[in-house]
Parts: structure tokens; sequence; C-alpha cells
């Protein structure tokens, strides 16, 4: 028999031959994350009635949607979880100011190629860029991960998404993670397992895989994975110190669906408000007004997003009445972009570089909109509401769409910059 990804990884960790899709499984996840929701879930764990986790060394904690807290209450929250880290003995606890848990996760060691992770966030599909079956969950699951060190989980069907061809000069991943969502719709994968494959995948940096990964949770996916090859392996070998055994499907595998994708000639592309799978070619909505840009986010913080827009507004500053945010992903991609120079760079041309968090994607706190206002985004949703306002309006884009579009005061195609 042949299987995909997901079955050889969900049979391994239930310790079973083989499974087949649409079986459930009893596994031991290798992580848990959570994030600020970590003291609602450890209230759900209490209500269960039991003292102390089952696995300690499983949870992953990372506080990073309200960061530094934003009033009283998210203090009290936060202060919540502090005390519950140390009471039940979670060393893998990282604080105000570290980062966006899907980048904090994969830097601190806790993503390998194989490992079985779950997480109370819908993009924890991200850590599939290291090789992992990397799903999302709910609080009440996570509550029951926490007592038993166990969830049950069921296999998925898989789909195999072929990208080829050499990507044109000012595009990027979030080109290319755009225009699938665009073809197969919102729900063009759910519950399905997506393995991203191609000479374009390949071609691609650990980064720009994690973005693939990231936003096949905007397509529905349970999972998307992109198979661990020598780029993985040195990005991992001073992070993971534990031995892993990487999974890979056969060549024969059972795919629901196997879809082929030349981005030879893609354009830019772009997400209209309000939904993340309308989406067009740049030139369909070049002139459109911009308020605001973010550039940054858990799909598109890290060091070369920030470099790519650093190039385009290097010398130049961004049109009057708009505000440029810029939100590295973690500490250590803000270090990296101080270091090289593209801070300052950013900095010069009109930017504000927020802390490391979620900040203006989440619109609790910094970068809110207010009604009537547009802002180009290259974080990973755009629904109504999203950036605190449900009278504004977001479009969401690659970073270099987004920097050419700071400079114009209006939405502009990278190619032009």
């Amino acid at each position: 028999m042949a299987f995909t990804f997901a079955q050889k990884v969900l049979a391994r960790k239930a310790d079973l031959s083989h499974v087949v899709p649409g079986q459930i499984v009893t596994v031991r996840p290798d992580k848990l994350l959570t994030h600020d929701n970590t003291a609602a879930i450890a209230r759900k764990f209490a209500r269960i009635g039991v003292q102390h986790l089952a696995d300690p060394a499983i949870s992953v904690v990372v506080l990073d949607h309200v960061v530094p807290a934003a009033n009283e209450t998210t203090a009290r929250n936060h202060k919540e979880i502090r005390a519950f880290v140390r009471q039940q003995g979670i060393t893998a606890f990282y604080d105000v100011g570290e980062g966006i848990c899907h980048q904090v996760l994969p830097e601190k060691g806790h993503a390998w190629p194989g490992a079985l992770i779950v997480g109370s966030d819908s993009h924890t599909t991200t850590h599939g860029a290291f090789g992992a079956f990397s799903v999302g969950i709910g609080r009440t699951e996570a509550a029951a991960v926490m007592a038993t060190g166990e969830i049950w989980l069921r296999v998925p069907q898989s789909l195999r998404i072929v990208i080829n061809g050499s990507l044109p000069p000012s595009l990027s991943a979030k080109d290319v993670i755009l225009h699938i969502i665009g073809d197969l719709g919102a729900d063009g994968a759910d519950y399905r397992s997506v393995e991203f494959s191609g000479e374009t995948v390949r071609d691609m940096s650990i980064a720009s895989r994690m973005v693939l990964c990231n936003m096949a949770a905007e397509m529905g996916a349970k999972n998307g994975v992109v198979l661990p090859d020598g780029k993985t392996r040195r990005w991992l070998q001073d992070r993971v110190h534990l031995p892993y055994v990487e999974v890979h499907p056969d060549a024969d595998g059972a795919y629901e669906r196997v879809i082929q994708y030349d981005v030879t000639a893609l354009a830019p592309q772009v997400a209209r408000p309000h939904r993340v799978d309308n989406v067009v070619g740049v030139t369909e909505v070049v002139g459109t007004r911009i308020d605001q840009a973010l550039i940054g986010t858990c799909t598109n913080g890290r060091l070369e997003d920030l470099q790519v827009a650093a190039e385009i507004l290097r010398g130049r500053h961004i049109a009057p009445g708009v505000r440029l945010l810029v939100l590295p992903a973690s500490r250590e991609v803000l270090l990296g972009a101080l270091q090289s120079g593209v801070i300052a760079d950013l900095v010069s041309a009109g930017a504000t570089v927020l802390n490391p968090g979620c900040g203006p994607c989440l619109g609790a706190h910094q970068g809110c909109m207010a009604p009537g206002e547009v802002t180009i985004s290259t974080a990973n949703r755009n629904f109504k509401g999203r950036m605190g306002c449900k009278e504004a309006e977001i479009y969401l884009a690659s970073p270099a769409t987004a920097a050419a579009s700071a400079l114009a005061g209006a939405i502009a195609d990278p190619r032009e910059a």
C-alpha cells in the first residue's frame, strides 16, 4: 500500500501499521502550543478536575496577542498565565516581547520533521514548513491535551499542490499562496492535508515556505506541509537537539487531488475586502487609496520580508497621510533587522516599528483602523472588523506590494516601484 504524509505521521503517532482517511486515531502530540488564550484554557483544565499537566514538557506558551498589556484586563490575563506556568512547571514559556508564537516556536527548537504539533490557534499550520504535521485545535481540546497528554484526530484526505516555474521579479510566496487560495476558494481544502511541492517550493527559503503553510489555514486546510530537505536540516541544525525521523509520502500515495500551478507568468496578487479568496491581480486595484500599510505578522514578519520592503523604501519616503507599520515576527527577527540596517532604512522612510507580537493583525490595540479607512496588509486575514473596525477595509498583499503602496499613497504595482 502507498500512503500520504498525513497517513504516515498519524500512523506512527498512533502506533498503527497504517491508517486511512476518515479513521479516528488517538495520538500523543510532541508539542502543545498556546498563547494569550492559555488562561482560558487553564480554567477549562481546572474544571476537568486534574491537578497537574499530564506532560509539562510538551507545552509551549507564548504571550503574543496583546503585548505589552493594553489594559488591566489583559494584564490580569497575562498574570494568570504566568502563575499557571510556574505552578505547572512549564519551562517553554516566552513572555512579552519574544515574538509571535508561530515564529518563536520553531526558532526555539520546538518544531521538527515528523513531529505532531497541536496549537490553540488556527495558524498552527505554519510549522508544516519544517516537515511537521501541525494542526490548530480548540481551547477545550487544548485543555484535554493538558490533562491527558493525548488527542484524537480524524485522518484527513490529502491534496498535493505542485508549484513549478521561476517567480518573476518582485513576486514572492505570498503572491503564490494568494493565487492558490483565490483559485481553490476559502473552503477549497477543508479538513485536508495539503502537501506543497514542485521546483518553486524547493527553491523557496524556509521563511517563504512558512508563508505557504501559514495561509493553508485560509483555504480550510487541517495542515499544510513542505517536505524536509537540506534547507530544513540546516535551519534546524542549531535549534533542535533531539533525534528526529523525517516523514516522506510514497510516490504513488492516494491523493484526493493533485493540482498543478505554473507561476512563471504570475502577476502580483491582492485579496480584496472582505474575503481572503477575493483575489485579483494587482493591476485591477492599482490606484485604490490607502490610509495605512502593515508589513509583518506571523505571515510576513520575517527578516526577508523586511529586507524586501527596505529595498523598495531605501532613500525614499512614504506618501503624506499614509501610516506605515512594521511588525517584526520575533525578537530574533528584530535584532537581525537592526544589525543589518534594515530598521534604519524603514524608519528613515517614515515607518513606525512596533514591538514583536500580533499587534495590528488582531485589532485589539496597535494599529486599529477608523471607519472608512483602508489598510494594505501582509497579514493572513481581511475579514470585516479584523483590524478593529467593521467599517474599514483591508487588502492583503506581499511585502513588496505593501511597501510600494505606502510610497504611492495608493495600491501600487511593485514591479514599477
